[in-house]
């Protein structure tokens, strides 16, 4: 069979089979990521059926991928949420940071993989997924709860800190000593700073600069301008995703949102292709040895992830319940642990195993969690939660909605404390 002729079957095999897969999750109500990286073990080295005259072209499209993801995630963002979740949130983000990368950084420790897949692995039990969290906070009718913004304000700070965390990552895979790191780092933190302070003082002059009328234009000026910039970062050891970031916390307003409509299904198609791609590259066999560290890891990351949300809603003065809502709806990991893993993985093959069986548990676990938490703690635990438990549907739109002072649930978030309400795109592909 002629080269191109395969190349071709194989993709439209693959994209038809991840149009499948998501329309099945979507019925059911899970994230389609689980699923797109167990399509990738399948058809990876060691899987069912490994492929051979796309794997190149799947790669691109995974960093790609990427770099959407990022671009979506800035575009999410104004400088000036992200300034003020600097300023309210730290303490939480510092906490979060604590608590949920530390036990990775020390499981790969005790694994004997050295201090970068450390730092590596650190990440990966850091970043909740964004993306999962907001599908799953919408389906709950949690929108409007007193802690959603306490939730979204934690999810802001980590995605402001992987501007500073992927950096140094990217400079501690490619062997950069203590100096080199120091200055890529103080580049990435240079980077941040100019394009927060020109999005603050001069956002509508390069949002104006941007804009188009015609949509086709504005969808190739987008999205030539980032993947310049992403090669641009890349080369000065940056990090692509970073400059995809950057770029898009740049743009805002209509600009912002037009380009948002016209990138989500290219993101939601590449960032698929980006999942399976991953699952090709790790070899199933290497899976179940690592199966009981990744489910220990899971255990004890899940409390992590409910003692930071605890904090973070107590120092909003929110009450035990929500607090528990808080911390359940923090526990799902997905893509940005797996673009953490996938740099990874080319310097610290073990990181990739031990990644995709840890995101497979949590990415399951935590829609499960963010709505069982607080009923499961209360039956168990009832004097945490300081009296009775009401008598609601468990994450139901009703249920235990915090009360503001005047006796109704406070008002759906907005921009308050620095923090963003999902967009019906969401911030990834689930």
């Amino acid at each position: 069979m002629h080269e191109t002729t395969a190349l071709l079957i194989e993709l439209g095999a693959i994209i038809l089979a991840l149009g499948l897969i998501g329309r099945f999750a979507g019925r059911v109500g899970l994230s389609p990521i689980p699923l797109y990286l167990l399509v990738g073990l399948a058809f990876g080295t060691g899987g069912l059926l490994p492929l051979s005259a796309s794997e190149d072209f799947v790669a691109v499209g995974a960093e790609i991928g990427v770099i959407l993801l990022l671009l979506l995630l800035g575009l999410e963002y104004s400088a000036s949420e992200l300034v003020d979740s600097l300023k309210t949130q730290y303490p939480s983000g510092a906490v979060d940071f604590v608590l949920n990368a530390l036990p990775g950084a020390a499981a790969a420790l005790l694994l004997g993989w050295g201090p970068v897949a450390a730092v590596a692995l650190a990440g990966v039990t850091w970043i909740s997924s964004s993306g999962v969290i907001a599908k799953v906070l919408t389906d709950l009718g949690r929108l409007g709860n007193r802690e959603t913004p306490v939730v979204l304000g934690i999810l802001v700070m980590e995605d402001l800190a992987m501007a500073v965390y992927l950096p140094l990552l990217t400079a501690l895979l490619a062997g950069v000593g203590l100096a080199g790191g120091s200055i890529t780092l103080l580049i990435a933190l240079g980077a941040v700073g100019i394009v927060l302070y020109l999005a603050l003082r001069h956002g509508r002059l390069i949002s104006r600069a941007v804009s188009s009328d015609n949509p086709e234009m504005l969808l190739l000026v987008v999205l030539g301008l980032t993947l310049l910039v992403a090669g641009i970062a890349q080369e000065l050891q940056v990090s692509a995703a970073v400059g995809a970031f950057l770029v898009g916390i740049a743009l805002s307003g209509e600009v912002a949102e037009g380009a948002r409509k016209l990138l989500t299904p290219l993101r939601d198609l590449f960032a698929a292709v980006f999942f399976v791609f991953f699952g090709l590259s790790t070899d199933p066999t290497a899976i179940p040895p690592v199966l009981l560290p990744a489910l220990l890891l899971a255990i004890v990351t899940v409390v992590t992830k409910v003692l930071t949300g605890w904090y973070a809603a107590r120092r909003a003065g929110i009450g035990p319940r929500g607090r528990l809502r808080a911390g359940g709806a923090l526990v799902a990991r997905g893509e940005f642990s797996i673009v953490i893993a996938g740099l990874a993985v080319g310097t610290e093959p073990k990181i990739g195993p031990i990644a995709t069986a840890y995101v497979l548990i949590l990415v399951v676990l935590g829609p499960l969690a963010a709505r069982w938490t607080e009923p499961l703690v209360g039956r168990l635990l009832p004097g945490v939660m300081g009296g009775a438990r009401p008598k609601v549907t468990p994450g139901g739109k009703g249920a235990g909605h915090e009360k503001s002072p005047g006796g109704l649930p406070s008002a759906p978030p907005s921009t308050a404390a620095g923090t963003v309400t999902p967009s019906s795109s969401g911030h990834g592909p689930g």
